[in-house]
């Protein structure tokens, strides 16, 4: 891979040294999303939405954990309450800001795409989205088609 930077333009252009060989042509496509999603996240910020549906359903952002332990000096912990018997804590990673504009939203911020929805992954995780309720944790804006009932 050959990166030209045209100073006066102000734009870079990603080249590949061998049009010939696959794995090249291949990891051109990759290099430049992985550019591109660098270079938005330094301009703009990545976001994750999360909704919380479900009664009783209930996500908070606090300094302080009871069942974790801070990896990191001024480590937020997201507190979600989703059924279980306990709350679940999940330590907010480097990097990523997380705050709950209501009690059933979690908005994570961050520079990194991969860290900002891996940790979105992550909090979805203890709670899918289930296709007879349509309860769970969903994942910027993403439905489910709900089932039917079996009738005997």
């Amino acid at each position: 891979m050959d990166i030209d930077h045209d100073r006066e333009t102000r734009k870079a252009k990603l080249c590949v040294q061998n049009p010939e060989e696959r794995t090249q042509r291949e990891m051109w496509g990759t290099t430049r999303a992985y550019l591109q999603n660098h270079i938005l996240g330094v301009s703009e910020g990545h976001t994750a939405i999360l909704r919380l549906v479900g009664v009783g359903y209930r996500a908070t952002v606090e300094s302080t954990a009871t069942t974790v332990q801070s990896e990191y000096p001024g480590q937020q912990f997201v507190s979600l309450k989703v059924g279980y018997s306990h709350p679940v804590e999940l330590g907010v990673p480097p990097g990523v800001k997380a705050s709950t504009p209501q009690p059933t939203r979690i908005l994570l911020e961050g520079v990194e795409k991969e860290v900002v929805n891996q940790f979105a992954a992550k909090i979805r995780m203890w709670r899918k989205p289930e296709p007879y309720k349509g309860k769970g944790i969903f994942v910027n804006g993403e439905t489910i088609k709900l089932k039917a009932k079996k009738i005997k």
